[in-house]
Order: C-alpha cells, then sequence, then structure tokens
C-alpha cells in the first residue's frame, strides 16, 4: 500500500485507441484514479453520481478511469463506457497499475493533487451491503479538501465494490 502524503507512483497505460497516458501528464491538476468494471453494479452507481461531479469542477479535475479486470475484453470495456459517457477508460489488462496500487475493488478510488502527491485512497462513500442509502461522501469531502489546499478527513477508507479479478478463465 502507498502511505497518504508521499509521491503517487507514476505509470503509463494506453487508453482505448492505444493513445499513451501518464500520470505525470496531469501534473497541476487534481487526479483521480478509479480502479473501474464494465461488470461490477458498485462501479455503474459511482459513475451515474462521479461524471457529474467531475463535470461540475471542469479543468481543476482529470478522472482516468483503469480499467483492470483480467476477464473483461476491450470490446466490451469501450461499450460500456461509451454507455456511461466516460471520456477516457485506460487498460491495466494485465494489472500492473492495480497492484502497483494494491487497489483492491472495483471501485477503488485514489486522489492525487496537484504536486502529485496522494491524498485520499478509498471508497466513494459508505455505502456496503448492510447500508444501502450513502451517509458519508468521501469522495467528494476528499476532493473538496484538496481542491481548498486542506488534508482530506478522512484520508482513508476501506473501498467497497467487486473484487479486481487478476486471473482470466
Amino acid at each position: 500500500m502507498i502511505p497518504n502524503n508521499q509521491p503517487a507512483p507514476d505509470f503509463t497505460l494506453p487508453d482505448l485507441h492505444g493513445r499513451l497516458h501518464s500520470l505525470g501528464d496531469y501534473r497541476g491538476k487534481v487526479v483521480i484514479l478509479n480502479f473501474w468494471s464494465a461488470e461490477c453494479p458498485h462501479v455503474a452507481r459511482v459513475d451515474a453520481e462521479l461524471l457529474p461531479l467531475v463535470k461540475a469542477w471542469g479543468e481543476a479535475l482529470a478522472l482516468l478511469s483503469i480499467a483492470a479486470n483480467a476477464n473483461e475484453r476491450p470490446e466490451l470495456i469501450a461499450q460500456v463506457a461509451a454507455q456511461r459517457g466516460l471520456p477516457l477508460v485506460l487498460l491495466d489488462a494485465d494489472h500492473k497499475v492495480a497492484d502497483l496500487y494494491a487497489a483492491q475493488t472495483t471501485p477503488h478510488l485514489f486522489v492525487v493533487d496537484g504536486q502529485g502527491l496522494l491524498r485520499y485512497q478509498g471508497a466513494f462513500d459508505d455505502v456496503t451491503f448492510r447500508q444501502r442509502t450513502p451517509r458519508q461522501p468521501f469522495l467528494r469531502q476528499a476532493l473538496e479538501a484538496v481542491l481548498a489546499g486542506r488534508q482530506p478527513d478522512p484520508s482513508q477508507t476501506p473501498p467497497y465494490g467487486c473484487a479486481i479479478v487478476r486471473y482470466a478463465p
């Protein structure tokens, strides 16, 4: 696990069109790393709530959705991403970046500030199997803090969602 307030490890991944993107390309913006799945219902819920937030904050923010499930093919990823209106999905087919960040679930979210420091990691909100209605919007609170130059509190929460599939059948 990468400790918060340390440099977020840089990486380079292709998007659905084969263009390469590096975390360092987004220096100066607050970046949301969203370990993402085309098939996980938790990701579908988070996408529906996250995309309007990202649009509302505009150029100050960048969303990098990272598809890291070994069992999800690029065709499926592209189809679902288009249906949900995701602006960018990066392919981590061998889950090296997921492993680098110790991502466990989809979604598993990380917030990197404009200087490249990891400021938040964990869940989108406090929804769980037993608590279906969110009471605490962890990611939104973390983003508001980082955009205002403050440390998020909490800066780490347990991720909640579907396990990242690291082996294809």
